[in-house]
């Protein structure tokens, strides 16, 4: 294979794109006179095949704000490796400017600001207008959806994910894979299977009773585009009964199934693949393992763990694109594909500034006919963040939307401890913006979010804590098998992601009296998103807005009651 500084657009570093002077005082008209559709578009098309990426969209519709993680540890091999490189040390390895687009699209420094300047990002019927650019250019473009689509909103909630089934049956995918889809439950997510007009695919979803490949979705689906024939395999969450409720879906199973994937690898290539393209929903790390174990995958749709990467990450001969979320970004991907091989390729992360793109008219109006009948109520004004207060949620511990929602969990449900999951999902909230309904289901949004109360032992807290870091910080990519850690509200203890499981949580603190934390003593805790069946309690979107119509002025100020060892 050729190198890849000779065939890779580095799209997003400002001197590529703007020029090398610093943009972070631009106001908003500025960066719409400066900052052309034109410019994110432009790709200098390349080789026969293009193909292009999107994933875990989590149901947002329209533009938003998000923000990208201030901390995300890499351990083991992983350590200071991309994606675990953020804020200044990642402009710098991508040579990006302090204010530029790229620095607002790729970091999180300054992003309040920076958000005033460039506006929201992201929104269907702008991603729908850089499809149809690239679809203008390559008519035969391959469109890959990476999973986390039919879940995250109210809309999605209410709708049952049909909202973002009519929006993406408009966008024209080639094919999807899975992963908080199967939360609405194994019997819709078939039933909304068998209508789709595009492939569904997870080679690594078997039946649970046969332990053999599920008949409801096909391994790959193979293509020919541009003289070229391709293969699609699809890899869906290899943890759903582990990081999710098993009893919504009990008649799958899932994991990652190296065998399993090499086995497909080797069929598709004997029906004569001549590129093989694995859309993964898999995490970063675990497609870097899986393409150093299985071989012959070209190329790695990377999806789940909400990386946005400037440039492909290489393994062997096997390129890894990341493409962030939200649809915050659209990658495309253009390849040499001739005597069967990969001669060489060219990429852009296009980042999708909502006040720069044009938006799709006829996406726009689907878009609008599936929040129409919700309107009224998602606009409802809740609350407001005060001047300081940004909200987020994004990064290996928590975010200042997550310690909103453990307020609300102590306050209205009277616990010393609170516990919210480490999911990536939820856009941002500026400083003295105004919270409505909408963006409580943003954060809260899913179809087990009963807010519960129990007794649990210090010694029991500790267990999950330890048990939780596990998942985040083994070394072995393979044994991660979740989001990022459990959200801790009233609560302070100190962690270090360079000791073995049992040994990583200690000076545990229950912040209203400064005592520590004793392992016999009973704590009240309460928390919601229990993967067990049958949890009782009221909805975490109600517990969160009664906090917030109470409080009227929100403010959430950076808090350090997690103390990191060994980063």
């Amino acid at each position: 294979m050729i190198s890849r500084r000779d065939f890779m657009q580095v799209s997003m570093a400002a001197s590529a794109m703007l020029g090398a002077s610093g943009f972070g005082s631009w106001a908003r008209l500025a960066a719409q006179q400066k900052l052309t559709q034109d410019q994110l578009l432009q790709f200098d098309t390349f080789g026969n095949v293009s193909l292009i990426h999107i994933t875990d969209i989590h149901a947002q519709l329209k533009p938003i704000y998000f923000r990208e993680p201030e901390i995300n540890l890499g351990v083991g091999a992983a350590r200071g490796q991309v994606p675990h490189v953020t804020g200044a040390d990642f402009r710098k390895m991508y040579g990006i400017e302090d204010g530029s687009p790229s620095a607002y699209a790729l970091t999180y420094d300054d992003f309040t600001s920076l958000a005033r300047g460039y506006g929201k990002v992201g929104g269907l019927d702008r991603v729908s207008t850089v499809i149809n650019s690239i679809r203008a250019e390559r008519p035969d473009a391959l469109l890959l959806d990476g999973g986390d689509t039919w879940h995250g909103s109210y809309t999605c909630y209410h709708t049952e994910g049909q909202d973002m089934v009519n929006v993406m049956n408009v966008l024209k995918p080639d094919a999807m894979t899975f992963h908080w889809e199967f939360t609405l439950g194994g019997d819709r997510v078939r039933e909304i299977v068998q209508d789709l007009p595009f492939a569904a695919l997870g080679a690594n979803i078997f039946d649970a009773e046969w332990d053999e490949p599920a008949e409801d979705f096909a391994p790959y689906k193979m293509f020919e585009r541009g003289g070229v024939k391709i293969a699609v395999i699809g890899q869906a969450f290899p943890y759903m009964p582990i990081a999710n409720p098993r009893w919504m879906f009990p008649e799958y199973s899932f994991g990652i199934r190296d065998e399993r994937m090499q086995e497909v690898v080797d069929e598709v290539k004997a029906a004569g693949a001549e590129l093989v393209v694995l859309l993964s929903h898999n995490g970063f790390d675990v497609d870097k393992k899986m393409a150093s174990r299985v071989q012959g995958i070209d190329v790695i749709l990377s999806g789940h763990t909400h990386d946005a990467l400037p440039e492909p990450v290489l393994v062997g001969e096997t390129i890894i694109i990341a493409s962030g979320s939200n649809g915050k970004f659209v990658s495309r991907v253009d390849l040499d594909v001739r005597d069967g091989r990969m001669m060489g390729f060219r990429h852009k992360l296009i980042p999708i500034f909502s006040d720069v793109i044009e938006p799709d008219a006829a996406v726009t109006k689907v878009i609008d006919e599936q929040r129409a009948p919700h309107l009224d109520k998602m606009s409802e004004v809740v609350g407001r963040t005060d001047d300081q207060s940004l909200l987020y949620r994004r990064g290996n511990f928590n975010g200042t939307w997550d310690d909103l929602i453990c307020d609300a969990l102590i306050s209205e449900r009277d616990a010393d401890i609170a516990m919210s999951p480490g999911v990536r999902w939820g856009p941002s909230i500026l400083p003295g913006q105004d919270i409505t309904v909408e963006d409580i289901w943003n954060a809260t949004s899913m179809t087990y979010g009963q807010a519960y109360r129990s007794e649990m032992t210090g010694e029991f807290i500790n267990v999950i804590l330890e048990d939780v870091a596990d998942n985040l910080f083994n070394t072995d990519p393979y044994y991660q098998q979740g989001g990022d850690m459990v959200r801790i509200g009233g609560m302070g203890y100190e962690i270090d992601i360079t000791k073995p499981q049992g040994e990583r949580i200690s000076n545990m603190t229950l912040l209203k009296t400064g005592e520590k934390i004793d392992p016999a003593k009973t704590y009240m805790v309460a928390g919601w998103a229990s993967v067990n069946e049958g949890t009782e309690g009221p909805q975490i979107w109600d517990v969160v807005e009664n906090h917030i119509r109470k409080q009227g002025t929100v403010s959430v100020p950076p808090r350090d009651n997690v103390k990191v060892v060994g980063a």
